[in-house]
């Protein structure tokens, strides 16, 4: 067998789909449909449960998949560890990411990152399902790693670098009853409307979460992937927010105001599986070094 087999392998039950796994791998699907069929001969056992409406894996593909990820990561070791010796640090980073992370200046760190390793490609990428779509896909090997805003005991079995905490505070419109308080309550927002981040989203879970321990119900009428963009639909007049302080940015029409007696937070890391490649290695030394306190 080849690497090429076992990508296509990879691909397929990480996507259940051959026309999307042939797409992500820029392969055409007949290609990719007769690399699965040549596996399979060679194994000895059909890997996929194929019909006209789905696909799925067979227990012997089930029992192969994570041996042919450890396969394709031994292979991409090797020739990067012989590349190293030679021309240095070479290959591709794919590295997951969401909208507005200021705090983080992408644009900065990837500029210091290619100026250290010019031989590695970068690719930046976001989930529409925010920071649990984010998990998945470093967890089935789409992304190499990801700036993820998940609580931290959400992310067992990956390797993380915690990069910032940051309180919830509460965003309300400038002319809103609680406006001029000096605190407010989530049991107080909680009959209001609502603006928040789609479900999947870490600040969203991680603020879930508080109001179930609180013991408290919401109804949110207005969603939005981009958190800075939040502030603005409440100083709109669409509804009240709770957010991380540090997407609290000043915004005409908005007030924000500290909360009381708020016992959750908002937890910013970067993660990758358990054992990082080298590309992944180096940058998670240049996070360490602008970000993590000695």
């Amino acid at each position: 067998m080849d690497t090429r087999q076992l990508e296509y392998f990879v691909a397929v039950a990480e996507e259940l789909n051959f026309t999307k796994a042939a797409r992500r791998l820029f392969a055409v699907q007949s290609t990719v449909s007769a690399g699965i069929q040549s596996l399979e001969r060679e194994l000895g056992a059909p890997l996929f449960e194929r019909s006209t409406k789905q696909v799925s894996l067979t227990p012997a593909g089930t029992a192969g998949l994570p041996e042919a990820r450890a396969a394709i990561e031994a292979v991409d070791r090797v020739h990067t560890a012989v590349a190293q010796t030679t021309e240095g640090l070479r290959g591709r980073l794919r590295v997951g990411t969401f909208t507005n992370i200021e705090f983080v200046d992408l644009p900065a760190v990837f500029s210091e990152f290619h100026r250290r390793h010019p031989l590695v490609d970068v690719q930046l990428g976001a989930s529409p399902s925010g920071s649990t779509g984010l998990a998945d896909d470093v967890r089935r090997g789409r992304v190499d790693a990801a700036f993820m805003g998940l609580p931290l005991h959400d992310l067992a079995g990956f390797h993380v670098l915690t990069l910032s905490r940051s309180a919830f505070v509460a965003v309300v419109p400038a002319e809103h009853r609680f406006a001029g308080r000096e605190s407010v309550s989530l049991g107080e927002l909680a009959g209001e409307r609502w603006v928040d981040a789609p479900e999947g989203f870490g600040n969203r879970i991680a603020l879930e979460r508080g109001l179930a321990a609180a013991r408290l119900t919401r109804v949110v009428t207005t969603e939005t992937a981009d958190l800075g963009e939040i502030p603005r639909f409440v100083a709109a007049g669409l509804g009240v927010a709770v957010v991380p302080a540090i997407y609290s940015r000043p915004t005409p029409g908005a007030v924000t105001i500290p909360l009381t007696a708020q016992k959750i937070d908002w937890t910013l890391s970067f993660i990758s599986r358990p054992t990082p490649s080298p590309a992944v290695a180096a940058l998670l030394e240049l996070l360490e070094e602008r970000f993590v306190e000695r």
